[in-house]
This record gives structure tokens, C-alpha cells and sequence, in this order.
């Protein structure tokens, strides 16, 4: 219940037809200052079992309770009519469900419980439409309907009460009437007629309806507790519906409450401030907003800023000499202005195009990557002859722990210029790109605007880290928005979504970091170029540990250069023997730990110094983690090595083939992809038909069931490089023909024996010289991936292309079959 439901006492004329204005006028008592009550038995038993029915589409009827209806149409003008005429009773029953445009609701849009009432008043209106007070005398369940033309009219039961008496029913009663004065006191402008009929009522029913028919709740609601006939039940539902409204009454005084304190203290703020300027002109000091704004003024000026930004400063500058500073556009207009001015629009830092020293720099901090430090040469020479060029936008695609993003901080320090990082791993707002546009409340600019902000200059080294990992969701594609800022055609005018104005880019040089190519979408990886970073050799990883991490974790370890040596065949021992990565973390790592456990010992023993060499490196970091075991794996026929690409770098896997009785079936086992799987069958299909070439007997494969197994069963395995692997593995299983120990192999074969090319050559072979293997089975058509491999890979390996499988056996197979070595070893 509102106040303006107790204000209201007379029926609106504009109403909606057949719509009972119970919200807007007050009920009338059958006398007044007296509770109503409800029926008495012998009454109900009176009255009329057949009655007209009127619906009511948004209000609900009760006993003793005085409705007013304005009715309009003829068919419900008719029964008003008649009803007159006759005992002035009818059923007002609430809609259950509103019938289609244009309809009248009928037995199917009814509850089935309404309230027979009787007309007191009624006023026929100009426009022909009727106007009418009705009483409601009791609860009436519909039986069924006895016509529906030209109003509906049912048969029905006239219900009663079902009275409870014990305590909690008269608590419940007590209470209710409590709480409900206590709602009606609340409210300053009620009538005196519904506090005097609650202070009267004395029967719970009754004091059940008068509540329910009051309270602000919906139809439904209403429409249950009419249908409720134990009054028990009735005071319980009554109960709750009217704490739920007093607690939405006090929620509702408590926000009017504050908010009228906001109001009272702005109106306050505004009028000390009107007094504080008053007494500021009449000092003679000038007005802190005047103040500030001339200073800002002034810092725009001497800004430099393009034509665009300046307009736009100046523009919201005006609006901000406008607004009252207690408003929350001040803030908004002043925090956009500080932006503006905090960018670097036009500083910048000299570049040091002196190559010698840059070469310098690099090699001091990094040791080999000499693709990647000849281009940024390359770019420093070209900067020199020119004099100006725009930034490039260059992408570094390696395993983790190559130096990629290390690197970066390096090529900023070779060039003279800033240095900034922003990990895009994870995002997946567009607006941490773009930023977010001024309407929204704590808006700010995107990533890159802030990261210039915070380097002070524009032309940094801008390292975007991890940007295959960019994610895209309901909030937009970060991927998308880099589009515009990785193209040097467009970047010159890069707008961020909170600034807007353009933000000259072109200067920056930007380096993404990737650890794999395939995530990154195709238009975004147009736009960069891309430099790969290999993984490190055993002599790579040994000058990097010589020369970068030991001295690095001996300083960190608080150690002394004199308290801790390893000799080199410790260090290449730890890096064979307890790390198996293509960059050098982990072995960073395993280095730390042997200089904390040597720091705890000169700890503990207050001075020593430490050689380690080789055995004292299982003694301080335990037993091998890695050993190679490619000669002990491939010793009996069956087994064959091939190469695999993963996004750490290539890896060395084994294939590995059996064979028991049966009829010729193939179990793949391994976790293996689908196009693994068919390369295993094609595989075996090819074997099969080239058994007697291939040195084996054909009815073998009638009489025989055959398994591969790729080991690292819990790793999921796929691609169509392991064919030849497979290949060779059947073959040797077959004929009993080792494969050679040094031998390792890649390439996807057709059922016609073509070896067909791979890709992740580079990163395979790498993984063949880290694993001690001597030769190198390839596709013929991947000769010319060889050329990008370091001179040292070429020179230790051994490269065999084949077109054809027939072609891998002279090289990767024995001579002569285990069975028939052994016989003859016997024989002699």
C-alpha cells in the first residue's frame, strides 16, 4: 500500500474499461467506523446458486470489502442491467490469463473461486457507460458454467470460512493487525477510515481480506489468499505478503531519506561555495576553478599538440570552465584533459645509430640469436642512411625460454629508446585494446595509450608479449582491434575509443612474442615479420650458462665468483641429463638450486668454496631425470625413432610394433589422433603389399595380429610425420632387421610408397642432434628447409632424402636379420 492509495477516495473517470479502481479509491464500510464482517451462515444459505459473472482483469474481490467498477461494452453493460433489475447480485472473479486482442475472457481466462457481491450505488455516465459501488458478501466456488451468451453465468457454491482456534492462530492474528497499524501509521496522509476499521476488526478472516485487499502485491497473490479457505493458512500467507511490503516500505523511505540528504548537502556545497567566491572576489584572490582552468590552458599550449587533439582539448576545456565542480562531469572532463596533456604527442627519444655500439649491447646480453640481432642492425642502418622511417612491426616465434621477450628489452637498450611490455596472454575485452568510450562511468583509455603514457616518449620499443594466446568472447576480438595498430599503413592514425583523436603510432617499433604461429589469425599475421628463434644446441646452452646464468645466480645466491665453479662436463651434463627443453629455463633453474644448496653449505660452515664436476652433480640434485636411451630402445626389431614438432620444439619419439597370433588385425595404442591413426594404416596397408621386397613372409600378415604403440601413452599424439616411422617399424618387425640405433626419421607416405613433405624441419633436426642421433631420414622435397639450419647441424648430421620408402631401408636397417646373426653365432 502506498500513500496515494489512501489520498485518492473518488473513482477516476479516464480509468481503463472494466478496470476496478482499487488502487486509487478507499472501500467504503457497510457503516461507517465499523469493521466489516463477513456473512452469516443462514445468509449464505440464501443466497442465489446460479449468478452472472463479471471478470476482472487486474483486481481481486473480497468479503465485506467495497469495490467501485466503471463498466463499458454492451455485452457487460447487459448484465449490469439485468442485474439491477434483479437481486443485484453477481460473481466478480479475477482473470486468470489474459484471452487474445479483441476477446472476451472466458471460462478458460477464470479462476475458479470469486466473491458473490451485491451493488449499493451506481451512476449512469454521458458517454452511456456505468459507474457502480459493490459490496462483497462471500467466497464462491464456481461448480460449472451454465451459458456463456449474452454474458457468462455459472453454477456455484457459496463457501465459508474454515475457522481455527487455538494460540497461534490468535498470535497470528494479534500480530497481524499489530503490523498492519504499524504500516498504516507510517504513512502520514492515510484516511481515518482504514485505521478505524483495523482498530475494530475482530474476526481473522475478515482482518485477512481487509490486509490482503490493501496491500501493493500482485493479482496472483491476491487472487491465493481469496482461494485460501482455512483461516489459519490465510493468516500465515497474509503474514508474510506484509512483511515483504514493509520491508520494501523501509527500503524505500531509507533511499528517499538519502537522497534527499545528497540533495540538501549539493545545495549546501553550492551555496558556501557562492559565499567563498564572493569573498574571494572581494580579497582580490582569484577563483580556484578560474585558477586551474587557466592552467591547464596553458599546458595545452605549450603541449604542441596535432590540430585534432588541440580542437578537442580546447572544447572540453570550455565545457569544464562551465560545469560546477561539484558535478560528476568535472571529474570526467578534467580526468580526459589530464590525458591529453600527459601523452607524448611529439617527444621523442634520439635513436643511437652507432652499429658498433648496438652490436655491442646485443652480445653483452644475449649470446648467439644472430638473425634477430642482424635485423635490428639492419633497421639502425637503414634509420642512419635516411634519417627517418616508420616503425616496424616484427614478431618473434620461438619455444618458451628462447629469449624472446628478454631480447626485446636488449634491442630497446641497443637503440637508445623506452622500453615497454604489455602481456596480452588472457585478454579477451576488445576495450583493453581500444579502451572504453566517455559515456561509461571510470572509463580509460586501452593498453596501449596507457603504456605510451607511462614511457613518456613515441617512440618505444613496444613488446607485445604472448599475442597467440589473444582470446575473444561476447565482449568483442583483441585480435581484431591489434589490426589497426600493427599495420605502418594505418597506425599514423590511430584512434583509441576514449581520446578520440588520432595517435600517431608509426614511430613505435613494435615486437610481438609467439610461441606458435597457428593461433594467430591470418590478417593479423600478414602484418608482421616473422623471425623464428630456434631452440639451442648442447654448445649454445653451454656458453649461455657460462656466461649469463651461473654469475647471474651466484649473485642472486649471495655468492662470491670464487665460491662456486662447475666444469663443463657437469654443466653439459645438467643440461643432457636433467633438462629436455629448447630454450634454457630449466636450466637455470637446476644451476639455482646447486648454488643455494652450495650457499647453505658455506652457510653452515662458514667459509668454503665448491668444484663441481660431473659425479658431484647427481650428488647434489639426485638421480638423472633424462637419459638417452635411443641405442638401448631401438636393439631388437620392431622399434624405430622419428621426429616430432610440439610448440616447446621438436622432440624425438618411438614407434614401436608387435605382432601375435591372429588373422591380420591393427591395435593402435598411444593416445593417438585420427590422422595418426590412418597414417598407421596406410602404413601397414603398404608393408603388407611390398612384403616380399621388404624381405618378409606374406602369409605372416594372414596369421598375424598386429599392435603399434607410440610410448608417452597419457600425451596426445597426431599428424601425418610419423608415417615412414611406422613404416619402418612394421618392416623391421617383419623382416627381423634392427633398426640402426643413430637413425631417425620424418615424413608422411601415401599407399603407393611416396614420402611426401613435413614441416617443423628446423626444430626436428635440432632435436635429433640434442638426443645424439647421427643420421637424419627426410622427405627429398624438404632439401631445401636444410638451408635454414645452423652451420653446426649441418655439419654434425648426416642427411639422407628419400622419394620413395624403399629408398629408407639401405640406410635406417641392418644388414642381415637378428635370427639369422644368432644362428650363425651359434654355428660357430
Amino acid at each position: 500500500m502506498t500513500e496515494d492509495d489512501a489520498e485518492k477516495q473518488q473513482p477516476d473517470a479516464d480509468r481503463d474499461e472494466g478496470r476496478p479502481e482499487a488502487e486509487e479509491v478507499a472501500p467504503e464500510q457497510p457503516e461507517a467506523g465499523e469493521a466489516p464482517q463477513g456473512v452469516e451462515p443462514s445468509a449464505r444459505e440464501e443466497l442465489p446458486t446460479t449468478l452472472p459473472v463479471l471478470p476482472l482483469p487486474d483486481n481481486v474481490a473480497f468479503p465485506a470489502i467495497v469495490l467501485p467498477f466503471h463498466i463499458k461494452g454492451e455485452e457487460r453493460l447487459k448484465l449490469v442491467e439485468d442485474v439491477i433489475l434483479g437481486d443485484k447480485l453477481f460473481l466478480a472473479v479475477a482473470v486468470r490469463e489474459r484471452p487474445e486482442e479483441g476477446k472476451q475472457p472466458g471460462p478458460a481466462n477464470l479462476h475458479q473461486v470469486g466473491t458473490t457481491c451485491v451493488i449499493l450505488q451506481m451512476l449512469r455516465m454521458p458517454d452511456g457507460s456505468v459507474r457502480f459501488l459493490a459490496q462483497g458478501l462471500t467466497r464462491t466456488r464456481i461448480d460449472h458454467y451454465a451459458s456463456t451468451e449474452p454474458y457468462l453465468a455459472a453454477e456455484v457454491t457459496h463457501v465459508a470460512d474454515e475457522e481455527v482456534e487455538d494460540v497461534e492462530a490468535t498470535a497470528l492474528f494479534r500480530n497481524l493487525r499489530d503490523q498492519f497499524t504499524n504500516l498504516v501509521d507510517a504513512l502520514p496522509n492515510v484516511g481515518d477510515a482504514i485505521k478505524v476499521a483495523v482498530a475494530n476488526v475482530d474476526e481473522k478472516g475478515p482482518l485477512c481480506d481487509l490486509v490482503a485487499y490493501h496491500l501493493n502485491i500482485s493479482v496472483a497473490e491476491k487472487q491465493d489468499v481469496l482461494a485460501t479457505l482455512n483461516v489459519k493458512e490465510r493468516l500465515q500467507k497474509v503474514t508474510r505478503l506484509l512483511a515483504r511490503e514493509m520491508e520494501f516500505m523501509e527500503v524505500a523511505q531509507r533511499i528517499q531519506s538519502e537522497a534527499r540528504s545528497e540533495i540538501d548537502k549539493s545545495q549546501r556545497e553550492y551555496y558556501l561555495r557562492q559565499q567563498l567566491k564572493a569573498i574571494q572576489e572581494e580579497l582580490g584572490e582569484a577563483d580556484a576553478q578560474v585558477a586551474e582552468a587557466q592552467e591547464l590552458r596553458q599546458q595545452i599550449e605549450e603541449k604542441n599538440l596535432p590540430e585534432e587533439a588541440m580542437k578537442e582539448a580546447e572544447r572540453e576545456l570550455t565545457r569544464l570552465e562551465r560545469i560546477n565542480p561539484a558535478s560528476p562531469e568535472y571529474s570526467v572532463a578534467r580526468t580526459y584533459l589530464d590525458w591529453i596533456i600527459a601523452l607524448p604527442w611529439s617527444e621523442s627519444t634520439p635513436d643511437n645509430l652507432d652499429l658498433d655500439d648496438a652490436r655491442r649491447i646485443l652480445d653483452e646480453d644475449h649470446y648467439g640469436l644472430e638473425d634477430i640481432k642482424e635485423r635490428m642492425l639492419e633497421f639502425l642502418a637503414v634509420r642512419r642512411l635516411r634519417g627517418d622511417m616508420r616503425g616496424s612491426i616484427l614478431c618473434f616465434v620461438g619455444p618458451p625460454g628462447t629469449g624472446k621477450t628478454s631480447i626485446g628489452k636488449s634491442i630497446a637498450r641497443a637503440m637508445g629508446r623506452k622500453y615497454i611490455r604489455v602481456s596480452l596472454g588472457g585478454t579477451r575485452d576488445e576495450a583493453e585494446i581500444r579502451g572504453h568510450r566517455r559515456t561509461y562511468i571510470g572509463s580509460l583509455p586501452g593498453r596501449i595509450i596507457s603504456a605510451l603514457r607511462k614511457a613518456g616518449s613515441n617512440n618505444p620499443v613496444f613488446m607485445l608479449d604472448e599475442v597467440d594466446k589473444l582470446g575473444a568472447d561476447f565482449r568483442g576480438d583483441p585480435a581484431s582491434a591489434l589490426l589497426e595498430v600493427l599495420d605502418p599503413e594505418q597506425n599514423s592514425t590511430y584512434t583509441d575509443h576514449y581520446l578520440e583523436v588520432p595517435f600517431d603510432l608509426s614511430k613505435v617499433l613494435f615486437i610481438c612474442t609467439a610461441n606458435f604461429l597457428d593461433p594467430v589469425p591470418p590478417a593479423l599475421k600478414d602484418r608482421m615479420e616473422v623471425l623464428e628463434f630456434p631452440g639451442y644446441t648442447e654448445e649454445e646452452k653451454l656458453q649461455i650458462a657460462r656466461q649469463y646464468l651461473l654469475p647471474q645466480q651466484i649473485e642472486a645466491s649471495g655468492l662470491k665468483p670464487d665460491h662456486l665453479s662447475i666444469t663443463d662436463e657437469a654443466m653439459r651434463r645438467l643440461i643432457n641429463e636433467y633438462t629436455r627443453e629448447a630454450g634454457v629455463r630449466n636450466l637455470e633453474r637446476n644451476i639455482a638450486s646447486i648454488c643455494r644448496k652450495v650457499a647453505k653449505k658455506i652457510a653452515m660452515e662458514e667459509e668454503a668454496t665448491e668444484e663441481v664436476d660431473a659425479q658431484k652433480v647427481a650428488d647434489l640434485l639426485g638421480p638423472p631425470k633424462f637419459v638417452r636411451e635411443t641405442a638401448e630402445r631401438l636393439d631388437e626389431p620392431g622399434v624405430a625413432a622419428g621426429l616430432a614438432w610440439t610448440p616447446t620444439g621438436g622432440d624425438i619419439i618411438f614407434v614401436e610394433a608387435t605382432m601375435t597370433p591372429g588373422d591380420g588385425k591393427l591395435t593402435l595404442t598411444g593416445m593417438l589422433g585420427d590422422v595418426m591413426k590412418e597414417s598407421a594404416q596406410a602404413a601397414l596397408t603398404y608393408v603388407r603389399a611390398h612384403a616380399r621386397q621388404l624381405g618378409a613372409d606374406p602369409e605372416t600378415f594372414k596369421k598375424s595380429d598386429f599392435h603399434i604403440h607410440v610410448p608417452a601413452g597419457a600425451i596426445p599424439k597426431d599428424g601425418p610425420s610419423a608415417g615412414i616411422t611406422m613404416a619402418l617399424a612394421l618392416a623391421s618387425l617383419c623382416s627381423g632387421r634392427k633398426v640402426r640405433h643413430e637413425v631417425a626419421m620424418t615424413g608422411e607416405i601415401t599407399l603407393r610408397g611416396k614420402v611426401l613433405p613435413v614441416g617443423g624441419i628446423k626444430e626436428k633436426v635440432l632435436a635429433a642432434r640434442r638426443a645424439g642421433i647421427k643420421t637424419v631420414v627426410l622427405p627429398e622435397r624438404n632439401e631445401k628447409d636444410l638451408a635454414d639450419l645452423p652451420d653446426y647441424a649441418r655439419q654434425d648430421l648426416q642427411f639422407v632424402t628419400v622419394d620413395k620408402v624403399e629408398e629408407i631401408l639401405p640406410a635406417a636397417l641392418v644388414a642381415e636379420p637378428v635370427a639369422a646373426k644368432a644362428g650363425q653365432k651359434g654355428d660357430g
